[in-house]
């Protein structure tokens, strides 16, 4: 049995020199995320989708494609994780917003992120750029043994062997830096060396 933590309901959100009404358990207003991006680093979670072979061998990657401001992108799993919320929970509904309620996402009992991955609004401080934000990003390989379709605002999924994932004119359609998250993560599980 998991013990997990009680939580203060939103009656004790609140603080006598701040007022705050959360408009929805863990999310921000649209003025409250762009006070906090301004002003502070935002959790994230990334996720690199994989197919394994029966030994465990990464033998696929999966990439989404987006319609971005520079044309057609490649992407992986990404999104904030909310207050009050797991890292594997997060992950999970990560995992089902993009890629569908049947991915099926074998997230492990004690999950452990191949990197951590610091997104700066300024380019070149680190391989990772978001221009709307500092975001801390703890990246995870998660096999998904499920059936996955494009969700949300993206156009196709596709799997990739490892090689072809970390091939020059893929990686040139990642935006952000995300294409270097891919070799770390191939990296990590012994597929680029």
């Amino acid at each position: 049995m998991t013990l997990t933590p009680d939580f203060p309901s939103p009656d004790d959100w609140s603080h006598p020199d701040v007022p705050m009404t959360p408009p929805q358990a863990g999310w921000l207003s649209q003025t409250d995320l762009t006070i906090a991006r301004s002003q502070l680093p935002i959790v994230y979670v990334d996720a690199v989708p994989v197919r394994t072979d029966d030994s465990g061998d990464v033998i696929a990657v999966g990439l989404l494609l987006r319609m971005g401001d520079h044309g057609l992108t490649r992407s992986l799993v990404s999104g904030r994780v909310l207050y009050h919320e797991r890292i594997r929970d997060a992950l999970v509904r990560h995992i089902e917003k993009d890629l569908g309620p049947v991915a099926l996402p074998q997230i492990p009992t004690s999950p452990q992120p191949f990197t951590v991955a610091e997104y700066f609004p300024m380019p070149g401080i680190t391989p990772y750029h978001d221009n709307r934000q500092h975001a801390v990003s703890l990246a995870y390989v998660v096999p998904v043994t499920g059936d996955c379709q494009p969700s949300q605002d993206a156009l196709n999924f596709d799997w990739l062997t490892p090689e072809e994932a970390c091939s020059e004119g893929v990686q040139a359609a990642f935006v952000g830096g995300q294409g270097a998250l891919v070799k770390q993560a191939m990296a990590w599980v012994g597929r680029l060396l």
